[in-house]
């Protein structure tokens, strides 16, 4: 019998599709080009528009919307004045549906609970964001040992602003920006002296590696080092707030003073010259009208814009750095080659422009110029906080259109650098590169098959689960498929009343229209593109092909009932308005860990929030 393989998965948070070096980059990340030397790139590889719902495809081989994150639960509490009843694209309607509670569900049952239920030594450090209370954690869905942050995002050196006495709580999205750890089913309120996300979390998992292996020196040798592990490091850079240690900044002082336009032609270049996109590639224009460009800004303003590039280039650098530290020891401990590395992004590259966002003015604005410091010299230091907006997002996406939280290619498609253990063959050379389709999904069937293991469903512990809708990549490493996918492949994206459904190499795209804000930037109707003449999502073929469309609608429908999309327009499908009870803003969270005196007694500020069947009925 072959030899179980270890798994590492090491995720990025908000990584744009050509930052890093072997994806056309000119950010240092030398050890994850490494892995890529002795690996595969993918170049048509997916995940969905925004980062729990990815999160929770890869830890259960199923839909985001089966899986309960059919939307950020953040979404869903967002405050119904900016979103009445009845108006398009409201959150409310989801409100409390089944795939819309904001954690992992009883529905599915996680990769590290089966894996961990067949001996494996289950690990994970880093961003969570798929439960916020101790039964939905990481040590609640099968990891023996995990530190975790809980939310979606946090400062990255663990610094809080002190508020005034009089001060209640900060205003959105300072509020939920604190980092709520939990370490193997406790919260943690102290962080470790030295704090900064990437390098502690690595560390955290470095010494959970040591333990297994049992050359750490502050434990006894662990007794159960042949066991084989699967360890999940989910890194939360380079999300806002941009922060990174000098040392990385430093590498890139000057470099974007050209802007995001210069670098975007570059960046394709490279893409080009590297064989990861056609060199006739037609790029989507950039779309940013909520910003200004480039040559209009103040000379103060670019330097600002510039000097937040440099940031974000030294939290991906930082990110390879701490990528280094793990493999190298899998390496020194002769554990590499029977390790399936994989490194990958939750989604296209952030690319909010707060700023621009009318909600923002006011309180936010006020608090972020009370309590930060955001001067030029201090731009990535602790007490700065800072984003780097729509253009430098889409020189990250290009040749795709937009970047996250969108369901076109910028914000679904991302990279992909996969070293497999050295007892399988593959298809591609090392070096090489695939440019097959595949999605975040296929992650729980491919180490699942490696592992000689069985998805449990229908049953699992008693209870009914649902199966994985992902496909395993192992007869495509073994030749028995010369691709991963059928050729006719369909796949479905829905995040927040943006969607998309594909069959092959033709997408249907719908986004609602530019009339209700500058975040929304579509056609309000479908579209359709043929992604192999066109991935750049340019012309819409929907009136040259109206058949096509019409096939790829009848798909959607399908997928809409076989995930449990609830449609937030009408265009989408059978459209439920929100009920009375499904209005009020608070009590979606499980948690309202911000709230003043929550740390001191979290369960005073536990909610159990109201449930729903799709049809709006209250169920509990």
């Amino acid at each position: 019998m072959t030899k179980q393989p270890n798994f590492l998965i090491v995720l990025a948070d908000d990584l744009g599709f050509s930052d890093i070096g072997c994806y056309g980059g000119e950010i240092r990340t030398p050890n994850i080009d490494k892995l890529a030397r002795n690996g595969v790139r993918f170049t048509d590889f997916h995940a969905t528009a925004l980062c729990s719902p990815s999160r929770s495809m890869i830890l259960t081989g199923t839909d985001n919307h089966i899986a309960g994150l059919g939307s950020l639960v953040e979404w869903l509490a967002t405050p119904t004045g900016a979103n009445p009843k009845g108006v398009k694209e409201s959150q409310a309607p989801a409100r409390g549906k089944p795939g819309y509670e904001g954690y992992l569900n009883e529905r599915v049952v996680t990769l590290p609970e089966i894996l961990h239920d067949a001996g494996y030594l289950t690990l994970c450090s880093g961003k969570w964001h798929l439960g916020l209370r101790k039964d939905k954690s990481p040590w609640a869905r099968g990891f023996e040992k995990s530190f975790a942050l809980l939310p979606g995002a946090s400062n990255h050196f663990g610094w809080e602003p002190q508020l005034e006495e009089d001060v209640i709580e900060a205003p959105k999205p300072f509020s939920t920006n604190y980092p709520l750890h939990m370490e193997n089913g406790e919260y943690v309120y102290d962080l470790p002296e030295e704090w900064y996300s990437s390098n502690s979390y690595s560390k955290i998992l470095l010494s959970y590696l040591k333990e297994w292996h049992g050359t750490r020196s502050d434990t006894e040798a662990s007794k159960g080092k042949d066991r084989p592990f699967f360890a999940y490091l989910p890194f939360t850079a380079p999300h806002w707030p941009l922060q990174a240690p000098q040392e990385h900044i430093q590498n890139y002082r000057g470099m974007y003073d050209d802007g995001p336009d210069a670098l975007r032609l570059r960046r394709l270049a490279r893409l080009k010259e590297l064989g990861l996109v056609e060199k006739d590639v037609e790029p989507h224009p950039v779309e940013a009208g909520e910003v200004p460009e480039w040559d209009a800004l103040s000379p103060e303003h670019r330097a600002k814009s510039a000097k937040a590039m440099e940031v974000y280039a030294g939290m991906v650098e930082c990110i390879d750095h701490n990528v280094g530290k793990i493999v190298d020891y899998l390496e020194e401990i002769g554990q590499l080659d029977n390790t399936l590395v994989m490194f990958l992004s939750d989604n296209g590259a952030e690319g909010g422009a707060h700023e621009a966002n009318p909600a923002f003015h006011g309180g936010p604005m006020q608090h972020l110029q009370k309590y930060y410091d955001n001067s030029l010299e201090n731009l990535g230091n602790y007490n700065s906080f800072i984003w780097y907006g729509p253009r430098w997002a889409q020189a990250a996406t290009a040749p795709s259109r937009l970047y996250k939280s969108f369901t076109t290619e910028g914000g679904i498609r991302v990279p992909l650098v996969v070293k497999f253990p050295a007892s399988y063959a593959c298809p591609v050379p090392p070096g090489g590169i695939s440019h097959d389709f595949s999605t975040i999904m296929d992650i729980a069937p491919t180490f699942l098959e490696m592992a000689g293991l069985a998805h449990p469903a229908p049953t699992y512990k008693g209870r009914e689960v649902v199966g994985m809708r992902g496909r395993s990549m192992v007869p495509w490493l073994s030749g028995e498929r010369v691709s991963i996918h059928n050729t006719d492949f369909v796949e479905g994206w829905e995040m927040s009343g943006r969607a998309a459904v594909r069959r092959g190499n033709w997408k249907a795209v719908y986004l609602p229209s530019t009339r209700a804000g500058p975040s929304r930037k579509g056609a309000d109707r479908w579209e359709l593109f043929d992604l192999e003449k066109d991935p750049g999502e340019i012309h819409d073929l929907s009136t040259e092909h109206p058949e096509v469309l019409k096939e790829l609608l009848k798909l959607w429908d399908q997928y809409v009932v076989e995930t449990g999309v609830v449609p937030l327009n009408p265009e989408l499908g059978d459209y439920i308005a929100a009920t009375d009870e499904q209005m009020p803003d608070d009590g979606w969270m499980e948690f309202e860990y911000w709230k003043k005196g929550a740390r001191e007694n979290p369960e005073k500020f536990f909610f159990t929030p109201k449930r729903f069947d799709r049809s709006g009925k209250r169920v509990a």
